[in-house]
């Protein structure tokens, strides 16, 4: 029995959230994937209720007792400094090792770019490292709140970390047929990590000798990215870089409200979740975009094994799109329960 977490959380993380639940059931019934759902209140109102924001005993219970989560959103304009929000995700990333971000970002239908001339059909795969570098929470301020202030953040790279988030790029891209593997970092100025990063995707890279290889600095990328998308196909990059370059192949294949990730350690527990924010200028208008969060429904069966399943999620979005069932940010008139209801019921079919 395949054991699904679901995290609403803030804003309209509920919503999305429920959204892919009505298809992930849908899909779990057609194909026959035993499946049980318990919602979990991680979320703002919980912190400011109880001024908790998650336990020790949770985390274990989570990533103990079932197989994947899914998580809405966070973020709340009522808790400014977000302490729930880094704790909960940042912290579940960290207790289960969840050194792979994974973003998908495919261009479904050509009028979704906002390019001109994107030079072709953009599919990226985009690892992020997901535990190391600027995240990990390591410097201090001295004098804060003074006008000698200092602040210092350091990053750490380590060599397990940079490998194995490497070497997930590349074996992806020989079990899925990908042509090239890029590699985005700063080597030129971040001299002591960049050496490290190009040490490793070497290393790695020569074991993998059917697939093409190359390095960008993120600057370059990110002008490269709106300039030839379509050149790209598998990108590994660290954990700020990664941050910033998806967020930006997101919108260049249709926006963020279309985006899912993944947060996974290959073999284990993972953590599903759309990449937008939780708009809380939205909740409740019934506006929000739930594709993402659906999309996430696809990554959930393609890593619980189930091909034929996450195909079924796929094909109902591509639907959605092209018949213009949607909701208002991608002119379309639906709801976000709407939107969800037809991509359950055709999937049914």
């Amino acid at each position: 029995m395949t054991k699904l977490a679901v995290i609403g959380g803030d804003g309209i993380g509920p919503e999305v959230a429920e959204a892919a639940v009505l298809v992930i059931e849908a899909v779990a019934d057609r194909f026959a994937v035993p499946l049980s759902v318990d919602r979990w209140d991680l979320s703002a109102e919980r912190f400011l209720r109880e001024g908790v924001t998650i336990t020790a005993d949770e985390m274990d219970r989570l990533t103990g007792d079932y197989s994947v989560a899914l998580l809405g959103a966070l973020g709340d304009p009522r808790v400014p400094g977000n302490e729930h929000a880094r704790d909960i995700l940042l912290g579940l990333r960290r207790h289960a090792d969840l050194y792979v971000n994974f973003r998908p970002c495919k261009l479904r239908l050509p009028a979704l770019c906002p390019l001109k001339a994107p030079g072709g059909p953009i599919d990226l795969a985009i690892f992020r490292e997901n535990t190391e570098e600027l995240y990990t929470g390591l410097g201090g301020r001295f004098k804060p709140g003074t006008p000698d202030e200092i602040a210092t953040q350091e990053s750490v790279n380590t060599y397990k970390g940079v490998e194995r988030i490497v070497r997930a790029a590349f074996e992806y891209a020989t079990e899925h047929g990908r042509r090239r593997v890029t590699l985005v970092d700063k080597a030129n100025a971040l001299v002591h990590a960049g050496r490290l990063w190009r040490r490793v995707f070497a290393e790695v890279g020569a074991q993998h000798p059917g697939v093409e290889q190359d390095a960008q600095y993120v600057d370059a990328m990110a002008m490269d990215l709106i300039r030839r998308p379509a050149r790209y196909d598998v990108i590994v990059t660290s954990n700020l870089f990664g941050d910033i370059v998806s967020d930006l192949a997101a919108q260049v294949t249709g926006g963020l409200g279309l985006a899912p990730s993944a947060n996974l350690h290959p073999g284990s527990w993972a953590l599903f979740e759309p990449v937008h924010g939780s708009a809380p200028d939205i909740a409740g208008t019934g506006a929000a975009n739930p594709l993402g969060a659906i999309a996430c429904g696809g990554l959930i069966f393609e890593h619980l094994g189930e091909p034929a399943a996450a195909a079924a999620v796929d094909e109902g979005l591509l639907a959605s799109l092209e018949e213009g069932v949607a909701t208002p940010d991608l002119g379309g008139r639906g709801t976000t329960r709407e939107v969800a209801e037809w991509i359950g019921a055709r999937v049914r079919r």
